[in-house]
C-alpha cells in the first residue's frame, strides 16, 4: 500500500542500510511500467507500493546477513558462494572476495524488493528481469579493478593478458559482435554443415537440398526438414556426430531440408504469407514432385515448426493433405505460456514494431541475437567480457557456439505479422481468427500423427509452451521430454549416451505438462531413438535409393551446402 514514501512503511531507514547509489537503483524500478494509453500518450512514472510485511522481512533479514558478512570479514575472508568468484584468487584476496560477497547480498535484496512489489504478475516479473540484468552487469568480476583472477593473470603474464584482452576487443568491434568460440576453426561446407547433397530448387527465399542417401534402400515415404528461419539450417547438421540430418539419412530416409535465404533489402517486403505459400508449401510440393511420393514426412523445428504448422492449417483448408505425419520440436503453435518473453510484449512494444517495419525493413539478426543472449547474461554475455577481454583468453573452439554467432536478418513485415499474431494475440490457437494466404487458420483440421518434442529446460520455448501443441491437433500425438534447453536438449545424438528423455507408456496427454510428467518414466540416453521408430511407422516400405539427385526439371544445381547458407547478416 501506497504512504507518505512511495516506498511504504520504513522504507527511508532501509534505503539508508543500503546507500545512496542502491537507493537511487529503487528509484529506477519506477521506469518498468509501461506508458497508458499506448504511444501516443505520455510516458507515466507510476508509484509503486510495497507489501509492508514482505519490506519488513526483508529489512530484518538484510540486516542479519550484513552483519554475519561483517564479522566474516573480520575473523578472515568471506566466502561468496558463486561460480564467478569460486576461483583461488578471490579466497586469497580478502577485499575481493568481501566485494563478492556484499554484491551477492545487495543483489539479493533487490530480487527480494521486485518481490515485493505489490503490482500486476507481468509488472513484478519485468522487474525482476531488470533486476537480473542490472546484478549481471554490475557483478565485480565484470571489474578489471576489482576481478582478483584478471589481476592475478595480468601480474602473471606482465601485463600480457591485458595486451591480448585489448586485441580481442579491437577484434570483436571489427566483427560486430562478441567471440563466443573461435570462430576462426570453422567454416560452413569444410568443417560444419558436411552432409553430403546437392542444392535441386531454389527461389528468392530459399534453397532445397537433397541429402545423398547412405543406406541401398530408402523409404518410400520422403522426409521434409523445415529449421528455423531466424537461423541458419546446420544447426541440425554441425558435425558428422551430432548431426540430426546424417541421422535421417543413416535411418533410410530419402532426407530434405529447406535453408532460409539470410533477408537482404530485396527481401525486406516479404511477410509471413510468402513464407508459408512460396517456402514451406512450396517445399512440400517440390519434394513430392521430385520423389513422386503423393504424401511426404515433415520436421519443423523451434520457428520452423510454427511455420510447419501454418502451413498444413493452411493446405488443410484448401482440402489438401500432402504430409503424413509431423514432427514439431520445441515448437510454438499455442503463445499463451511463453516464459520470460513474455516481459518485452505489450500493445505499444508491438505498434512501435508494426510502425517501424510492418510495411518494409529488416529487423537485424545481431538484434535478435543479442536479444536471445541477454536472456542469459551470466553464461552467454558476461563470462565472454571475463575471458575475452579482462583475462586476454580465446574462447576454445564449439561448433554450437559458431553457430550460434551466424545470424540472420527478418523481413520487417514478416517480423510484425508474426509478434502481433502470435507472441501477443496468440490467433494460430483461434480458428479462422488468423488468415493466411486468403484462408483461415484452423489447427483442428490439421489431423495427422504428430510427434511432439518438448526440452525440460528450455527457456525460449518452456516446456510447457511445447506441450500445448496436444490441445489443438486432433490427430493421434506422441509427446517427449528431454532434459537439458533449447538446442542442446533437441541435438543429443544416442551415440553420446547423454542426458535422458520422458516418455507415457500409456500415451495419455492430460490437460498440463505437469499432470502428464507425473505419469511418465525416465529413460536415459538420446529422444532420437523413440523418434526414429515412431518415424519409421509413417515411412512405409523400402525401395531401391536414388542413384541421382532431383527428377526431371529439379536437378542439381550446386553441391550442398550451397550459397545461401553462407550469406552473412
Amino acid at each position: 500500500m501506497n504512504s507518505e514514501s512511495p516506498w511504504g512503511p520504513g522504507a527511508q531507514p532501509f534505503q539508508q542500510m543500503l546507500g545512496d547509489g542502491w537507493a537511487k537503483a529503487l528509484q529506477a524500478f519506477q521506469q518498468f511500467a509501461p506508458p497508458t494509453g499506448g504511444l501516443s500518450a505520455a510516458p507515466s512514472v507510476p508509484q509503486l507500493s510495497f507489501d509492508t510485511e514482505k519490506l519488513q522481512q526483508l529489512q530484518q533479514q538484510y540486516l542479519h546477513d550484513a552483519t554475519e558478512l561483517w564479522n566474516a570479514s573480520l575473523q578472515g575472508t568471506p566466502t561468496a558462494p558463486d561460480r564467478r568468484f569460486a576461483g583461488e584468487a578471490w579466497a586469497h584476496n580478502p577485499l575481493a572476495s568481501f566485494t563478492a560477497a556484499l554484491y551477492l547480498l545487495n543483489s539479493r535484496t533487490l530480487t527480494g524488493l521486485a518481490e515485493a512489489v505489490q503490482s500486476d504478475d507481468k509488472t513484478r516479473a519485468r522487474l525482476r528481469f531488470a533486476v537480473e540484468q542490472w546484478a549481471a552487469a554490475t557483478a565485480p568480476s565484470n571489474f578489471l579493478a576489482f576481478n582478483a583472477e584478471a589481476q592475478k593473470k595480468a601480474l602473471e603474464s606482465k601485463g600480457e593478458s591485458i595486451a591480448k584482452g585489448l586485441q580481442n576487443l579491437v577484434h570483436d568491434l571489427q566483427q560486430g559482435h562478441m567471440s563466443q568460440t573461435d570462430e576462426s576453426l570453422f567454416e560452413v561446407g569444410r568443417n560444419v554443415a558436411t552432409t553430403e547433397g546437392a542444392i535441386v530448387f531454389e527461389n528468392e527465399l530459399f534453397q532445397l537440398i537433397e541429402y545423398k542417401p547412405l543406406t541401398a534402400k530408402v523409404h518410400e515415404r520422403p522426409f521434409l526438414l523445415i529449421p528455423p528461419c531466424i537461423n541458419k539450417f546446420y544447426i541440425l547438421d554441425l558435425q558428422p556426430e551430432n548431426s540430426l540430418i546424417r541421422y535421417a539419412v543413416e535411418q533410410g530416409h530419402r532426407t530434405f531440408v529447406v535453408s532460409w535465404r539470410n533477408p537482404d533489402e530485396s527481401l525486406s517486403h516479404k511477410t509471413w504469407d510468402d513464407y508459408i505459400e512460396d517456402a514451406a508449401i512450396l517445399a512440400i510440393h517440390t519434394v513430392q514432385a521430385i520423389t513422386g511420393a503423393p504424401t511426404v514426412n515433415a520436421l519443423g523445428f523451434c520457428v520452423g515448426g510454427t511455420i510447419l504448422g501454418t502451413a498444413l492449417a493452411v493446405l488443410a483448408a484448401r482440402g489438401e493433405q500432402p504430409v503424413e505425419s509431423a514432427t514439431f520440436l520445441t515448437t510454438f503453435l499455442d503463445f499463451s505460456d511463453t516464459g520470460v518473453l513474455d516481459l518485452f510484449i505489450d500493445e505499444a512494444f508491438v505498434k512501435f514494431r508494426e510502425m517501424q517495419m510492418g510495411q518494409g525493413g529488416l529487423l537485424k539478426g545481431q538484434e535478435l541475437a543479442s536479444t536471445f543472449s541477454f536472456l542469459r547474461p551470466n553464461d552467454l554475455v558476461w563470462n565472454y567480457v571475463v575471458g575475452n577481454y579482462l583475462k586476454g583468453e580465446t574462447p576454445p573452439p564449439f561448433d554450437l557456439l559458431y553457430w550460434n554467432a551466424d545470424s540472420t536478418n527478418l523481413p520487417g513485415p514478416f517480423y510484425a505479422w508474426y509478434l502481433r499474431n502470435t507472441y501477443f494475440e496468440n490467433n494460430l490457437v483461434k480458428p479462422g481468427k488468423a488468415t493466411v494466404c486468403g484462408v483461415g487458420v484452423d489447427l483442428g483440421q490439421v489431423d495427422i500423427p504428430v510427434y511432439l518434442y518438448g526440452s525440460r529446460e528450455d527457456h525460449i520455448v518452456p516446456i510447457g509452451g511445447a506441450y500445448a501443441s496436444t490441445r489443438h491437433l486432433p490427430g493421434p500425438k506422441r509427446f517427449v521430454m528431454g532434459a537439458s534447453g533449447h538446442i542442446a536438449g533437441v541435438i543429443n545424438p544416442p551415440a553420446k549416451n547423454k542426458r535422458s528423455h520422458w516418455i507415457r507408456a500409456d500415451g495419455q496427454l492430460p490437460q498440463t505438462q505437469a499432470e502428464w510428467l507425473a505419469g511418465a518414466k525416465e529413460h536415459p540416453g538420446s529422444w532420437w531413438t523413440d523418434w526414429s521408430q515412431w518415424l519409421k511407422g509413417h515411412a512405409g516400405k523400402l525401395v531401391p535409393a536414388p542413384k541421382a539427385y532431383g527428377k526431371g526439371r529439379y536437378k542439381a544445381i550446386e553441391p550442398a551446402p550451397g550459397r545461401y547458407v553462407k550469406q552473412k547478416a
